[in-house]
């Protein structure tokens, strides 16, 4: 079996926690509210995609990791943007919504804090790992259009989880390249394949806090 292989082995085995947590976000009481946090969320932690990605491919670089150090600047400047997509859906259904001011919970902050821990204090080769989940399965489109329909908000308001549906697939199928491509290092795979569950147990955290188990909402000012 081939290293991207195993990974999705890995992950699939756990997923499920972070696909019930997707169920109940979506099946929960108030869509039009729940969708407004799930962006204020969303932000919050892909707003430090490009930032990681970039501290990431410099950490590489001193290692001498040059593939590693490529493959993540590009995926930097791929992802380049995408904060400020959410930002205008959030406007068109909030005007008034400022996350920019609100302090990240610790769910968000776990999320993607432990990333930056990995990387500098061990191998950035770990956050393959949560590139892996974060964009190893796009939303389909009979799960948008039910959110769309619950919501009843405009098709634009949904421009960013519509671009990540096309986009993502292409991103997994050029991380597993990179995974399979990387020599076979049993300690690089395991920090990869811990980051990856790390981030489905924390995903999945995330979404329970949003679908209120427990009534906890994250929302934006």
């Amino acid at each position: 079996m081939t290293p991207s292989t195993i990974l999705r082995a890995k992950i699939d085995l756990t997923g499920h926690a972070l696909r019930s947590a997707g169920g109940s976000l979506w099946r929960a009481s108030d869509p039009r509210r729940r969708y407004r946090d799930y962006l204020c969320a969303m932000h919050m932690v892909i707003r430090a995609s490009v930032p990681l990605l970039r501290v990431a491919a410099a950490r590489s670089a001193e290692l001498g990791e040059a593939e590693l150090a490529t493959y993540l600047e590009r995926h930097a400047e791929e992802e380049t943007g995408h904060d400020d997509w959410l930002l205008e859906d959030l406007a068109l259904i909030d005007p008034s919504a400022d996350v920019r001011r609100d302090t990240p919970p610790p769910s968000v902050a776990g999320l993607v804090g432990a990333q930056y821990y990995w990387v500098l204090h061990h191998h950035p080769v770990a956050l393959l790992g949560y590139i892996a989940v974060l964009e190893g399965e796009a939303p389909s489109p009979a799960l948008l259009e039910h959110i769309e329909r619950s919501t009843g908000y405009p098709r634009a308001a949904f421009r960013t989880l519509w671009r990540h549906a096309a986009l993502d697939p292409g991103h997994r199928d050029d991380l597993d390249r990179m995974l399979d491509g990387l020599p076979a290092v049993r300690e690089r795979q395991a920090a990869v394949g811990t980051s990856a569950l790390h981030t489905v147990r924390a995903a999945a955290e995330l979404l329970r806090e949003l679908a209120g188990e427990p009534a906890e909402v994250l929302s934006c000012t």
